[in-house]
């Protein structure tokens, strides 16, 4: 007869091999991740194809069940409380609706390429500034101009967190799926910057998300709150002040909603206000 003793022992061998197995699949889904990440960070405008991304970055209308499985290393234990959601560090979004315009081309070109230009997002968790390359991304400013002077990013959602591989904040889709667009695309730019270094976005970056095709950037754009190892093929067009980093980490501490790594932000992240102006 086995006594509690050898039946708790044997329980517990059974537990720790269940969790090395997750340990297990988990490297393994990491280097499936690793090899594939040059097509994360992808966005669908509108007319063009269907939302793709592997890696860090999933498919925002393909949530796998990946929600659903314990974190590797974790065991569930029944009955018990799913873990608390850190608490919003945002405030509430100010009132208004999202524009949802869309235009047939890329605006005419209007700035001052030797000037230099600031964007300011006016979140719902604090401002975020960013000294714009005007002169090194002459259309991708010239857009972010003409789309913050049309109120095109004012009461939008940013999409996307991820905390796994990649840490970026990804923002400018008014739809807030990760699919939507201005209607038009504007050329890569900008993709030998100094900043980019071994394949690797620093911190503070802010970068246009496209669809993995040459020259398909829209309106949707990441910022970097934690170094990246990304290729080279989203054009570079800003930098985010200090200020602006810290509350990027406040957004990125508060989590994302799948615990996967890649989600919607747990924080309540709209950008109330934004506008582009030379300095």
């Amino acid at each position: 007869m086995v006594s509690q003793e050898q039946r708790r022992r044997q329980l517990a061998r059974e537990k720790f091999l269940r969790q090395q197995q997750r340990r297990t699949e988990a490297r393994q889904k990491a280097r499936v991740r690793n090899a594939v990440i040059a097509s994360v960070l992808g966005v669908v405008l509108i007319g063009s194809l269907a939302l793709y991304t592997t890696g860090v970055l999933k498919q925002d209308d393909d949530k796998t069940t990946t929600s659903a499985e314990a974190t590797p290393g974790a065991e569930a234990t029944p009955g018990a409380e799913a873990p608390s959601k850190a608490p919003d560090p945002c405030e509430e979004p100010a009132k208004g609706e999202v524009a949802k315009k869309t235009w047939k081309k890329e605006p005419a070109m209007s700035i001052d390429k030797s000037a230099k230009y600031t964007l300011k997002l006016d979140t719902t968790c604090g401002a975020i500034d960013v000294a714009l390359k005007a002169s090194a991304a002459p259309h991708t400013v010239n857009s972010f101009d003409f789309l913050a002077d049309k109120g095109y990013f004012d009461h939008t959602k940013c999409h996307r967190l991820t905390t796994n591989g990649i840490y970026v904040l990804q923002c400018g889709d008014p739809t807030g799926t990760g699919t939507g667009g201005p209607g038009y695309t504007i050329p890569d730019e900008n993709l030998k910057d100094a900043s980019l270094k071994d394949n690797v976005y620093p911190a503070g970056t802010v970068a246009m998300a496209n669809t993995g095709q040459k020259d398909s950037g829209g309106s949707q754009f990441f910022l970097v709150y934690q170094d990246s190892q990304l290729p080279p093929s989203y054009s570079p067009f800003g930098t985010i002040s200090d200020a602006g980093l810290k509350v990027l980490k406040k957004i990125a501490d508060a989590g994302e909603s799948t615990g996967a790594g890649d989600g919607a932000p747990n924080a309540t992240v709209v950008i109330n206000k934004a506008t582009v102006a030379a300095s």
